[in-house]
């Protein structure tokens, strides 16, 4: 365990030392994305009653942890591919899963300012109370872990340009066909039925939830789809990142 906990913190230092010039850039680039998510969709909708400023408020968190976890993750590992930093670092005596844990937490610290900045904006633009208590804290891990380990599955099992293009496609479908920014129900059934498997929905339940006290589902349901597809994908990247070559 000390040994694992080592490796992360060398490769998180690492990692900053990677991204220490665009560092700023980044956060920036995170502000405005979780910005423009909670301002942005507001003007889609003319009059916001007190339940689309819920998903609203409460939504653009999510998504931005989806979008790390789905996008900027999978592409680090595809990067790494080709430029051969992950053959590097799977030659190095550290735990298979530690390169996936640093990413997550270094993205994660990255992106924070721009959530925390987010819930400000959307508490003023919808006058909106937020209730925001110990829960976020293994909420957002158990969210970030969840869509980090699938986008990192998918990179390990498809080649890096293969698995760039189906990560952002799929970051598309989470912005548009996902229940997070609204409920479900405004969904079509066959959308309705998929998403009771997947864990989005369930994400979208446990964040809301956490940030504002408000269960619009089943907190228990939802904890354990998550949680369960949590251990899935990250059974699943361990296994694709020890597999014989």
């Amino acid at each position: 365990m000390t040994d694992s906990l080592r490796a992360c913190k060398l490769l998180f230092i690492w990692q900053f030392h990677r991204f220490k010039r665009f560092l700023p850039m980044i956060v920036v680039i995170q502000v405005a994305l979780a910005f423009g998510i909670v301002y942005g969709l507001a003007f889609l909708i003319p009059h916001i009653d007190s339940t689309t400023a819920l998903y609203l408020a409460t939504g653009a968190p999510t998504v931005a942890l989806l979008l790390m976890g789905l996008t900027v993750v999978p592409q680090e590992v595809s990067q790494g591919k080709l430029t051969g930093r992950f053959e590097y670092l799977s030659a190095l005596p550290i735990p298979r899963l530690a390169t996936l844990a640093t990413d997550v937490f270094f993205w994660l610290a990255a992106q924070l300012p721009g959530t925390a900045l987010a819930l400000i904006v959307a508490a003023m633009r919808f006058h909106f109370g937020l209730r925001i208590g110990w829960t976020i804290v293994p909420t957002i891990l158990l969210v970030a872990f969840s869509g980090a380990s699938v986008g990192y599955g998918i990179a390990m099992l498809l080649q890096p340009q293969v698995s760039m293009q189906l990560t952002s496609f799929i970051s598309i479908g989470i912005l548009l066909f996902s229940p997070i920014n609204f409920p479900m129900e405004r969904l079509p059934s066959a959308l309705q039925a998929i998403h009771r498997v997947l864990p989005v929905k369930y994400m979208g339940d446990l964040v809301r939830w956490s940030l504002s006290g408000k269960a619009t589902g089943s907190i228990g349901v939802a904890f354990a789809v998550v949680a369960g597809w949590c251990a899935l994908g990250l059974l699943t990247s361990y296994r694709l990142a020890t597999r014989r070559r």
